[in-house]
């Protein structure tokens, strides 16, 4: 047991020996400080600057015609892009229905029944992470000699979408690992213990807490999706089209090819026509991510 004393000695000598530890230090800690706060700020100057950019330009075309109108080369005054946005919508619902069933089934098995030791589930694993970095713009090729020649599709939304699905498929499989990883063993152990089979424990158990991080995840990974224009300019994706997709076989746009389109005409009423698309993407976007964090804090557990 420590006397009196030793325990006065010791709270007097604990400040004096980090201040000794630290002599030489505080320069370079303030430095590195400074360094990182220099470098958010100019991210976040350049960011605001372009968002302010953008908003300008696209005011006077912030209304209604945007939404409601077809792209019109003529008239720019009153064009709009509906056929984008109800492309886009076409688009990215089937791309979540393809991509998400697979990615998360695909993260269930390497995390709950894949054999480590196995080499074909090492080679799977090894793909994925190496998918995951691949260029939107090889998928692009891809999808244009598979799917959409290979397979016979054709210039459509399915074609859009299961290309658009093979570029965010490693990264809905990547988080959804992520999620199922960080529920704790115990909780499949008790279930386990209790009598419930392996798919029951990952059915009730396992999945319902990992659902914050794998919702997270695939929303972002289509949010990703959602803002791809290259590999969809290689499969053909039209620039002019003034009707919406019927189906998964109807001819398609989305708003990052309209604002692409727009954006290369010469006058300048496309300019603020461009803008306004970008916005209405924005909005799109930051309407997945709130869902996104909405999702993330409903269903997120503390163990």
């Amino acid at each position: 047991m420590s006397s009196p004393t030793a325990d006065r000695d010791l709270a007097v000598d604990v400040p004096e020996v980090r201040r000794l530890k630290g002599q030489g230090t505080p320069w370079r800690e303030r430095f590195f400080q400074l360094s990182l706060w220099a470098s958010l700020a100019v991210g976040v100057v350049f960011l605001a600057s372009l968002l302010i950019y953008v908003v300008v330009e696209a005011w006077p075309r912030l209304d209604s015609r945007i939404w409601t109108n077809f792209p019109d080369i003529i008239d720019p005054a009153n064009a709009g892009a509906q056929s984008a946005i109800m492309g886009t919508i076409w688009v990215i619902a089937f791309t979540a229905l393809y991509c998400l069933p697979t990615g998360i089934l695909t993260a269930i098995y390497l995390e709950e029944y894949a054999d480590p030791n196995r080499w074909y589930n090492r080679a799977i694993e090894i793909n994925i992470q190496n998918l995951a970095a691949v260029p939107s713009i090889v998928y692009g090729i891809l999808g244009l000699g598979v799917i959409s020649r290979g397979l016979g599709f054709g210039q459509t939304v399915m074609t859009a979408s299961l290309t658009l699905s093979l570029l965010v498929l490693p990264v809905v499989i990547i988080s959804s690992r992520e999620a199922i990883r960080a529920v704790p063993q115990s909780i499949r152990q008790a279930s386990l213990a209790l009598g419930a089979t392996r798919w029951q424990t990952i059915w009730r158990q396992v999945l319902p807490a990992a659902v914050p991080g794998m919702a997270t995840g695939s929303i972002l990974a289509l949010s990703r999706a959602i803002g791809e224009a290259a590999p969809l300019l290689l499969l053909g994706g039209l620039t002019f089209i003034t009707f919406n997709p019927t189906g998964v076989q109807s001819p398609f746009t989305v708003l990052p090819i309209q604002i692409f389109n727009w954006i290369s005409q010469s006058r300048a009423e496309f300019v603020s026509l461009a803008s306004a698309a970008i916005v209405v993407l924005l909005v799109i976007l930051l309407a997945m991510n709130s869902l996104a964090i909405w999702l993330r804090n409903h269903f997120s557990r503390r163990w």
